[in-house]
């Protein structure tokens, strides 16, 4: 290396960034093949296809980024899996929502239309998201990107369902589900988020048959009432146990019900007597069950009244709700309305109120299924970090309930059912239209045609396609052949797998049961949980609040680096991240930092010189010794971090490391002894050296400035990259002496700088510097490093004596147990420093005794506020440890 390099005096991440990229994917850095390495592999967790880049995945990405970065360089074969998904209710909205503004409603075409568009709208948006994963430096094997829908993938996500079905584990059933009346499909619970909100409590009268009684009930959903078919009372509730057998009469519609008991009703909740809806209430249901009640399905699928509700036909139940009201107070059928807060299930995917309803779809057993996925993670096969989310998890998995798989779309994985009758009982489950016709046959007894036969309109929910991701990825035909190809042997069980708590049983329990479900084993060793990201007022970011930055503008303003250090800076391991993109300036400063000290080394070589970094270091130099001590001991604790998954501390470590200890301290201590002249070649050579190290160690966090640095440091070969160098080795001495001498070297040094600040002398002063050392080894030891205080401080004399005095007139510190004197005669003016520190004693003494008549007054302290007095009591302490250095800096002075 030479200097006649051309180093921009500024650091532009815009001209680096795409430069070693482009250079990283066109020598298949990233790219994976099985061979004899120790494999290291990751799936993304799939973003949506037609999705943009958010915060969240910004925070995703650069933690996955930086494992597969350091496990690269560690020696494995890293397999970092890309790919989105489908998202059938998001995307399909989205379509729906396309058309609509054409004129076009869903209604107006057939299936496959419907999908022509989508498959139009997912090429023109999808893959967006995976090239912005590249600006933030994703080191994803591109060539492995999959989608959730592709052919192949499609064709494992039937045969697990066929072969689930076969096996027992999926049925079709009548059941109470939650019904997302904007995407007009059936969800699972784990797609449902109860929001706690302010409603009213309607008290309703229902009048008992043949008599001017009536009794009160009370609901938070008075236009279910439509639905009702029976008032429910509990047994030894001696209010209503004359009215158990008797007739009420619904309001509204005037339907005579039966007045029924059942254990299940709380006497001490609402009014103790409750309207029965088994159609809309999955308790309702099972009492309607249990006494054979008529079930009214009042609601059609987009939320609007049925026929079968008598009344308000075509309404939307919110505009029945006031309607119903109305009337009932109209007919003084309505007694109060009460404020309560109460909780309310919202769709995940659209945020509109869920309805519960009574709907024909298919379900997987998860009780077998789940056992082992619990287990193994109780036993840590698979472990969490945070261990805490075990607590949760095993609440989730012990408490289980069948998974509702159909959703009522177009956009997804076509449930295998075939029909050929309307019996319960007249379907088969087969991948192709032959298949079922011949099953068909079979299980009818007749011959049937192939238009006689039609497949189920229904899809699966997404989750059922993304539960099989880390199998699917490298061999979509597992399910199918039973064994697994040389892809699957090799790459599965992945790793580590990074994601956010919120998508634990949406997606990773559910991937732990497929995996112990079809391959026996774990889909993975870790799962690695970071928090969500939030705004300074504790918000989740997102685009609805308008409380989140652009992370593409972020990149652009601040380098994919700076926003990535910023990034991590804020987020500990399993706690959520307060976002300021203060943070990110931060990080922007630190590759600043970085450039900075690499051309000050550039400038100290002489373009006649060639140069070879070394990491060979000088025996007899502490700096030496210290610096490699410093790389040694930062490099194990981040590989305690590494383990413990705390990789804002690792970050935090090489920063200082970077920051304080080379840029701050070890190239100052290299520097030529006389100012202009350039830094000795053997330094320069030893600095450029640990630079290196420092560069590999950055690497995960910071890819982008380490890759043009370390490519600058020396000559490369055309497909030398720092991104496949090996990680740096714990090896060799630990110079931990060396480190504790030079630290207490860096301590005095600090202390003498304090004092200059404190008595405000010129930092060219030449100063007199007279340290007592605590004990005779290490004044010897002191003394040897005498060149690097001369170095670092304008120095006329030092000396280091166990047995000296302190001179009169000299300013003074302790440092672990050692005393540093500095004669201030001939620097300062001495009587008038004394009189300036005089006065500003006064002051100050009048301004304590001003504060403490204040808290001395009772009448104050009890009756301010509570933050008031605290601040007059933070006053009170600063100004007596103000006093009490002014009051140390006097007697510097005493003879």
């Amino acid at each position: 290396m030479s200097k006649t390099q051309d180093i921009p005096k500024q650091y532009d991440p815009s001209t680096t960034e795409e430069k070693w990229y482009n250079y990283w994917e066109e020598n298949d850095y990233f790219h994976s093949e099985p061979d004899n390495r120790e494999s290291y592999t990751v799936v993304i967790p799939p973003p949506n296809v037609t999705g943009v880049l958010h915060m969240g995945h910004m925070l995703n990405n650069t933690i996955q980024d930086v494992l597969v970065r350091r496990a690269r360089m560690l020696g494995k074969n890293t397999c970092w899996v890309p790919g989105t998904d489908h998202a059938s209710i998001a995307t399909e909205a989205k379509v729906v929502q396309k058309l609509r503004k054409e004129g076009i409603t869903k209604r107006d075409l057939t299936r496959n239309e419907f999908l022509n568009h989508a498959w139009e709208w997912t090429e023109e948006h999808g893959g967006i998201i995976l090239q912005q994963l590249r600006k933030l430096g994703a080191s994803c094997d591109w060539k492995r990107t999959r989608f959730t829908l592709e052919d192949e993938l499609y064709d494992m996500v039937i045969d697990c369902f066929i072969e689930l079905y076969d096996r027992g584990y999926i049925y079709r059933g009548l059941r109470m589900v939650n019904w997302d009346p904007a995407a007009q499909t059936a969800l699972s619970d784990e797609e449902v988020i109860h929001k706690e909100v302010q409603s009213k409590f309607y008290h309703v009268k229902y009048p008992i048959k043949d008599s001017d009684d009536f009794v009160t009930i009370a609901t938070t959903r008075p236009e279910t009432i439509l639905a009702d078919t029976a008032v429910c009372v509990n047994p030894d509730d001696e209010r209503y146990r004359d009215l158990v057998g008797k007739t009420v009469i619904i309001p509204i519609v005037n339907r005579e019900v039966p007045v029924i008991a059942d254990e299940y009703v709380d006497p001490e909740f609402g009014t103790g007597c409750l309207k029965i809806t088994p159609a809309h209430d999955p308790n309702d249901y099972e009492i309607g069950q249990k006494h054979n009640l008529e079930i009214i399905d009042m609601l059609n699928p987009d939320g609007t009244l049925s026929e079968d509700a008598e009344h308000y036909i075509g309404k939307d139940r919110f505009e029945v709700r006031k309607l119903i009201t109305h009337d009932l107070e109209k007919q003084d059928l309505l007694v109060k309305t009460e404020e309560m807060a109460n909780k309310v299930g919202y769709s995940e995917r659209t945020d509109v109120v869920i309805e519960p309803r009574l709907s024909l779809q298919w379900f997987c057993k998860m009780d077998e299924l789940s056992k082992p996925a619990l287990e193994n993670v109780m036993n840590d096969e698979v472990q969490f970090h945070p261990a805490k989310f075990k607590n949760s998890y095993k609440h989730w998995m012990e408490n289980i309930r069948d998974w509702c798989i159909s959703r009522q779309l177009w956009w997804g994985h076509r449930i295998p059912a075939w029909y050929f009758g309307d019996g319960e009982e007249d379907y088969v489950i087969a991948k192709t239209k032959d298949e079922a016709i011949e099953k068909a046959k079979e299980k009818s007894g007749n011959e049937l045609l192939e238009d006689e036969i039609r497949q189920d309109e229904d899809v699966l929910d997404t989750w059922f396609s993304s539960w099989l991701w880390p199998m699917s990825v490298f061999d979509p035909d597992f399910i199918k052949n039973k064994e697994p190809n040389k892809e699957l042997n090799y790459y599965y069980p992945t790793q580590d797998l990074v994601t956010a708590p919120e998508i634990m049983f949406f997606w990773v329990a559910r991937m732990i049961m497929a995996g112990y479900a079809f391959a026996g084993e774990k889909p993975f060793s870790n799962v690695y949980y970071h928090g969500i990201v939030r705004d300074e007022k504790r918000r989740k970011m997102s685009k609805s609040l308008g409380n989140s930055p652009d992370p593409l503008e972020l990149i652009d303003q601040y380098g994919a680096d700076g926003t990535r250090v910023g990034m991590l800076f804020a987020s500990p391991a399993g706690n959520d991240l307060l976002f300021d993109v203060s943070l990110c300036e931060q990080g922007r400063n630190f590759s600043n930092k970085i450039w900075n000290a690499f051309r000050f080394l550039t400038m100290n070589m002489d373009e006649h010189e060639s140069y070879n970094p070394t990491t060979e270091i000088d025996p007899k130099n502490l700096a030496d010794k210290w610096m490699m001590g410093r790389i040694q001991t930062t490099l194990e604790a981040m590989e305690e971090d590494f383990s413990k998954y705390r990789l804002n501390e690792a970050l935090k470590k090489i920063y200082s490391l970077v920051w304080d200890d080379f840029c701050d301290w070890y190239i100052e201590v290299c520097k030529a002894d006389q100012p202009g002249e350039n830094m000795p070649k053997e330094n320069l050579e030893r600095a450029l050296g640990f630079f290196e190290m420092l560069m590999k160690m950055l690497h995960p966090f910071t890819p982008f400035i380490t890759e043009e640095i370390w490519q600058r440091i020396r000559d490369r070969s055309e497909d030398e990259a720092l991104t496949i160098s090996s990680w740096p080795e714990i090896t060799g001495e630990t110079f931990n002496d060396s480190i504790s001498l030079f630290n207490t070297v860096q301590s005095q040094i600090s202390a003498i700088r304090n004092i200059q600040a404190e008595m405000n002398l010129s930092p060219k002063a030449d100063l007199t510097i007279i340290i007592k050392p605590k004990d005779e080894e290490l004044s010897e030891e002191l003394a040897s490093t005498e060149w690097i205080y001369r170095k670092l401080l304008a120095v006329e004399t030092i000396s280091f004596d166990t047995d000296a005095e302190k001179p009169e007139a000299s300013a003074a510190s302790v440092v672990n147990g050692s005393e540093i004197y500095i004669p201030l005669k001939g620097l300062i003016d001495l009587k008038k420093e004394r009189e300036r520190i005089q006065k500003e004693i006064d002051r100050t003494e009048g301004f304590l005794k001003s504060v403490e008549k204040k808290l001395a007054n009772e009448q104050f302290v009890e009756n301010a506020p509570d933050a008031v007095v605290e601040k007059e009591r933070n006053k009170k302490s600063d100004a007596k440890s103000n006093l009490e250095k002014l009051r140390k800096q006097l007697t510097e002075f005493d003879a």
